[in-house]
């Protein structure tokens, strides 16, 4: 295949790989379009045919141009760029005419790679990355390379040694170089497709519970809590409209802090995955709000934690809660009323059971901690089911959706149990709300951290006992103890891959997951969340004592002005290093010299060979044969890579031993 076909063929190869990850985020006609011309300058290059003319091109443009401004309504912004992007290297490819061309396209292709990072920094669009990156800079060798058909191993060789070369310096920046606030903002993975909501319908949480991704890593620095007091407090819930419930709106919540602590505090630290809202899962329940780079974290009087603004950023912090507690003592009469209300209409037969139920003998008296232990026990012995996949309620009348669970099909998931329990203790006149979170985390710990996936999602509920305040009561532990006891939550069916791997070996697969995860773990804490507070931490480790952003530069500063001379050095040892073939040369024509045997420095070892035959005769017969010999293994057919020094050294003893005997 002629050279000029073979690297076209290998640049639109790496093209089609670097544009691969936007395949996602590209509208479908961008799609076509790029795969379309590529194909086509494939075409041409095997065909060896002529390049389009300048009018095809105009034309392409000017649709391209259209329907990005057509799907995005503009042409500024990152989609709309990105897309462009794409179609200008792809369209590029079809004027190859020139060296100059051919750098545009590079140019383009490591701005597209760049572009990756926008949409996604996980372990795996990095690994595509560096593969483009390896790529591109193999194109860029074979271009710098016009003379002959150089091997596309040797080009890819030399690219991957100039790579390496400035790894260091690529690495130092990375470790020193002052991390300052962004200058714009970009959503580091975008905003997950389930997660925790401020929202709650039946069926909303089961929806997340099939999801199996990381929500979160906790690291308890010490103790580690049982797993039946591991509740990741998220939105508290308290207006309910017959339909869905919400948080009580901010201006209604007091913001009051009101919570008691006993015994040992629980310290931990999180890794916290992107999600949709403005909030913390801390443990429950947390006396202080963490400090959190980049947010300013508070509380509201529900125990919620909230951010300034929503968490579309892997985030890590340290936090300390207390797993045994209480809070709400001094409730607000209006947060208390709230926590009554029932809309009217909704729910009547499950309402009047609940008056008749408070009404029987034993319970007409009983205070709101008997109602909810009376409640709990009837959840546990009235045959209900928990399932992840208990249908849907409400189809026919909306108002009756949690009269068709508690008292006809009783089948539900968490949200299921804790809103008809809400329910239930509202009616019997006792306020309570409904709290979502995470419960329990994996078993095991993965390096450390125990992983609290989004299929932990959960609702329980809180009532209020006067003297107490709110108490945590949860359905869910008393109609599936295992759920809550031992964190053994459903799971969906596997897929048809899963299930063949699960078949032969059923641990294989978790095995496959973990080991997966604590590698990805493994590029969150040490590549992804590398803080301004882990650069200070490393000054300190070199002795700083009071390290400052100064310091930190100075260090920058010196180490590469180190490398620099490092450099400057090696390149002045390089530029004076002599070859060891013409070393060896020099040698031997210096001994040929001191034979008066005339050696110019442009004569190979047989041209010598005969000046001594010549002029010594046979009594040099093996200094003839030796410079044969070096012929052979400079340009003979099993030449070695590096000079023979034994050779060499026999040479000179015997040209020194000839000079004697003369």
């Amino acid at each position: 295949m002629p050279r000029e076909a073979r690297d076209t063929l290998f640049l639109l190869a790496v093209i089609a790989w670097t544009v691969m990850p936007h395949l996602s985020h590209l509208p479908l006609w961008c799609t076509a379009l790029t795969a379309l011309v590529l194909a086509w300058r494939t075409q041409l290059a095997l065909a060896n045919a002529p390049l389009p003319g300048k009018w095809w091109l105009a034309v392409l443009l000017v649709v391209s141009g259209s329907l990005t401004l057509w799907t995005f309504r503009s042409l500024l912004g990152k989609e709309p760029g990105v897309t462009m992007a794409v179609v200008l290297m792809a369209l590029k490819t079809l004027e190859l005419r020139a060296r100059r061309d051919a750098f545009v396209v590079f140019f383009l292709g490591f701005f597209i790679v760049l572009t990756h990072f926008l949409y996604s920094q996980t372990l795996l669009v990095a690994a595509a990355t560096l593969v483009s990156v390896w790529g591109l800079l193999t194109a860029l060798v074979l271009a710098h390379m016009p003379v002959g058909q150089p091997a596309l191993a040797h080009a890819g060789r030399l690219a991957l040694r100039t790579a390496l070369f400035g790894a260091p310096i690529m690495a130092l920046l990375f470790v020193l170089f002052p991390r300052i606030g962004p200058l714009w903002g970009v959503p580091a993975d975008g905003a997950p497709t389930t997660g925790l909501s401020n929202t709650m319908r039946m069926g909303s949480v089961a929806e997340i519970a099939q999801d199996d991704s990381v929500a979160m890593r906790v690291r308890f620095l010490g103790r580690v809590p049982a797993p039946e007091t591991m509740y990741f407090r998220g939105p508290v819930l308290t207006a309910f409209d017959g339909r869905e419930w919400r948080p009580l709106p901010l201006q209604r919540a007091t913001q009051r802090f009101d919570l008691r602590v006993r015994g040992e505090p629980i310290r931990y630290e999180i890794t916290l995955e992107p999600q949709r809202l403005s909030l913390l899962p801390l443990l429950d329940a947390a006396a202080q709000p963490p400090a959190v780079e980049g947010y300013r974290v508070f509380a509201r009087d529900d125990l919620h934690w909230e951010t300034d603004k929503p968490v579309f950023e892997r985030l890590r912090f340290e936090a300390v809660s207390h797993v045994d507690f209480r809070h709400g003592l001094t409730a607000s009469p209006a947060m208390l009323r709230d926590s009554l209300e029932l809309p009217p209409g909704h729910s009547p037969r499950t309402i009047e059971w609940a008056r008749q139920f408070h009404s029987s003998p034993k319970l007409a008296n009983a205070d709101a901690r008997t109602l909810a232990f009376a409640v709990m026990q009837h959840i546990r012995t009235g045959g209900y089911s928990y399932t992840l996949a208990p249908g849907s309620y409400g189809d026919i009348d909306p108002n009756a959706a949690t009269d068709e669970f508690w008292l006809d099909r009783k089948l539900g998931f968490c949200e299921h149990f804790a809103s008809a329990f809400v329910i239930i203790m509202r009616a019997m006149g006792v306020p309570a709300r409904v709290v979502t979170g995470y419960q329990g985390t994996d078993p095991l710990p993965i390096d450390g951290y125990y992983v609290v996936r989004q299929s932990y999602a959960h609702a329980w509920a809180e009532y209020w006992v006067e003297g107490t305040g709110w108490m945590r009561a949860d359905p869910t532990a008393a109609v599936a103890p295992d759920r809550v006891l031992r964190s053994r939550n459903l799971v969906r069916a596997p897929g048809l891959v899963a299930g063949a791997i699960g078949t032969v070996n059923p641990a294989l697969l978790a095995q496959m997951r973990d080991a997966w995860e604590a590698v990805n773990n493994r590029w969150n804490q040490w590549v992804l969340n590398y803080s301004r507070g882990q650069q200070l931490d490393l000054l300190k480790n070199l002795g700083f004592s009071s390290p400052s952003w100064e310091d930190l530069s100075l260090l920058l500063i010196a180490a590469l002005s180190s490398m620099a001379l490092a450099g400057a050095l090696w390149a002045w040892w390089d530029r004076h290093r002599v070859d060891p073939w013409v070393r060896q040369m020099d040698r031997i024509r210096h001994a040929l010299r001191s034979l008066n045997v005339e050696a110019a420095p442009h004569e190979p070892p047989r041209t010598l060979a005969l000046h001594v035959k010549q002029q010594l005769g046979d009594a040099a017969h093996a200094l003839v044969d030796l410079l044969h010999a070096l012929d052979r293994q400079r340009y003979g057919r099993e030449a070695v890579r590096r000079p023979d020094t034994s050779l060499t050294r026999r040479f000179v003893s015997t040209a020194r031993t000839l000079r004697r005997s003369r």
